[in-house]
């Protein structure tokens, strides 16, 4: 029972300690928001740069997988290219070693991490008490620092009874013999324990008590950091799996990146472990590679000597977290220091790895949002804006099918055209659907209200959007009804028709164009109501002139109507066009 007891007090704290990062990581992003597109491309200009923005971000969210989920979402959204995003996954493996830093550091009584902690929960509680989105965002952040600290404090404390039980290390005894074996076992441990924990910082945590505690020798530490840098890959890869050739590009090519290293690690195993022992001995440290943990039965045997070896214990203890920290920090900063210049051969790679899809085989799906939301409220909905634009592109694909239907005379496909009309309505709707579900999940967080604010002005864009496609499949209709009834339009109300088309065909151009804009700060849209009076104009035009043509004996009244009936619904087309306009303004 009493066992039971301190693996759940264990897992406790781990669990505050994942929470703490997970809030601390959406505090951040949240603080940041719209800033982080415009900071990501200020500094990611060159590749150093890109690197250098990989170790901030980093550092700051504590959390490689949650940089390189965000990256996956910026290059998804088309925020990012894909050349950028490897440097900066570059960088953010550099940066996750900060966590591990501080860890060893209060290992050895450098520092307290619950010491800084405590305080910070004072802080982080005036903030949150204060009124305004920013200062609640700040509160969080700190909040989640707070608690992440406090988790690694405690988890050192709690982990020590259970670990130093006689019971584990007779469990874990065996699986130490096997030479080789034994490193690749504890590869894939360590692998799947960040799979699991979602989180290499967790698990790099756990490695530094394991091997400071005596549960595993140093060199099986080594061997379970190597797996952590391969599981922390899954992850985003599992991420980008229902996301965009590119997003699935950026996944792949962080795989790329730890797979590498790993491999060479490993080829090179003890030489490089040999090389971390040199450098820790000479910053005054214990040589893990020479010097081991005595184990009980031989402080026991030693008699007199005792002390001495309890001693030796004590100093190992405080040493071996700091060996992993330079073993994970130079297997980073090596690795990145042999890619950096092979970044165009790894973008090269993986787009071999992911191929672009066949020109139309995406062209009616979701590209950006397929895998629901991703990263933070604010990053979703830089996603959703995106997928906005790519509607907007198959609205005004969808409205070249209109002109031809009104401009074809052969039955066959003509029939044909009013098919692709009633598929391109059918797409509207879905699309109409699939995005609204998507916003919906988006609400269910917590938003901002600036955020707020935004996904009602996306759900009221689509809604315009889908009636763009029943549009469509109206004036197909009454294109239809028009050759049932035997008759057809003249040459001079084709050429009009054409007119008409051309002006709601430019006012769709202006329409992507201003969805297209890079922020939500669309201040003027002159160009679309323009475009919108141009067609107000002409449909007044054309309707005046069919009231004078009532009064001639030749004008052929029920095609006349026919006619005017499509002119109102082009122009209905314009009204839903610059409502979209207009709706970007109203947020």
């Amino acid at each position: 029972m009493q066992t039971l007891f301190a693996v759940l007090k264990m897992l406790g704290c781990l669990g505050m300690f994942l929470y703490g990062m997970s809030l601390m990581s959406g505090g951040l992003q949240k603080l940041a928001g719209d800033s982080m597109r415009s900071f990501l491309a200020k500094m990611t200009s060159n590749r150093f740069k890109c690197v250098l923005t990989g170790i901030v971000v980093t550092a700051l969210v504590q959390s490689s997988t949650a940089t390189t989920l965000m990256l996956v979402s910026f290059v998804n959204a088309g925020l990012l290219g894909l050349a950028n995003a490897i440097g900066v996954i570059m960088g953010a493996n550099i940066g996750t070693t900060v966590t591990a830093w501080l860890f060893a550091l209060s290992f050895d009584g450098s520092f307290s991490l619950g010491a800084i902690a405590i305080p910070m929960m004072f802080f982080a509680f005036l903030f949150l008490s204060f009124k305004g989105t920013k200062n609640h965002n700040i509160g969080e952040f700190l909040m989640g620092f707070a608690l992440l600290f406090l988790g690694l404090s405690t988890l050192k404390e709690t982990a020590y009874p259970l670990l130093s039980s006689d019971a584990v290390r007779v469990f874990l005894a065996p699986l130490t013999q096997f030479g080789v074996g034994s490193i690749l076992l504890f590869m894939v441990i360590g692998a799947v324990m960040t799979l699991c924990l979602q989180s290499s910082a967790a698990t790099m945590s756990l490695t530094m008590m394991f091997v400071a505690f005596g549960v595993i020798p140093f060199e099986l530490a080594a061997a379970m950091v190597l797996g952590e840098n391969i599981g922390t890959t899954i992850t985003s890869n599992i991420a980008a799996s229902v996301a965009n050739a590119s997003a699935k590009r950026t996944a792949r090519s962080h795989m790329l990146f730890n797979v590498f290293g790993v491999v060479w690690v490993f080829c090179l195993f003890h030489p490089f472990l040999n090389l971390i022992g040199n450098i820790v001995e000479s910053l005054g440290f214990m040589n893990p590679v020479t010097t081991s943990i005595y184990s009980q039965a031989q402080i026991d045997a030693a008699g007199a000597g005792a002390q001495a070896m309890i001693d030796h214990n004590s100093q190992m203890a405080g040493s071996l977290p700091y060996c992993v920290a330079v073993l994970h920090t130079l297997f980073n900063l090596i690795n990145t220091c042999i890619l950096i210049w092979f970044i165009p051969l790894l973008e090269k790679i993986v787009k071999w790895m992911v191929p672009s899809p066949k020109e139309g085989k995406e062209e009616f799906r979701l590209k950006y949002i397929a895998g629901g939301p991703m990263g933070t409220a604010e990053l979703s909905i830089n996603e959703a804006r995106h997928e906005l634009v790519h509607f907007g592109e198959i609205c005004a694909q969808g409205f070249k099918y209109i002109r031809s239907a009104v401009n074809e005379r052969n039955s066959d496909k003509y029939d044909e055209i009013l098919d692709k009309l009633v598929k391109y309505e059918e797409i509207t709707d879905k699309i109409e659907l699939e995005i609204a579900n998507y916003l919906g999940e988006v609400g269910k967080r917590d938003v901002s209200s600036s955020t707020s604010a935004r996904i009602k002005m996306l759900y009221k864009i689509i809604g315009e959007m889908e009636s763009l496609g029943d549009s469509g499949e109206a004036i197909g209709r009454m294109l239809k009804r028009t050759y049932a009834h035997g008759k057809s339009f003249d040459e001079d109300m084709l050429k009009k028709l054409n007119k008409m088309m051309d002006l709601v065909e430019k006012a769709y151009d202006v329409m992507v164009e201003n969805l297209k804009s890079s922020e939500f700060d669309l201040k003027d849209i002159s160009n679309a109501k323009t475009a919108e009076y141009n067609i107000n104009e002409y449909r007044n035009y054309l309707r005046e002139e069919h009231l004078v043509n009532l009064d001639n004996p030749d004008y052929r009244y029920q095609v006349g109507v026919f006619y005017m009936d499509i002119v109102g619904e082009l122009e209905k087309i314009g009204d839903f066009i610059i409502n979209i306009s207009e709706a970007l303004v109203d947020e």
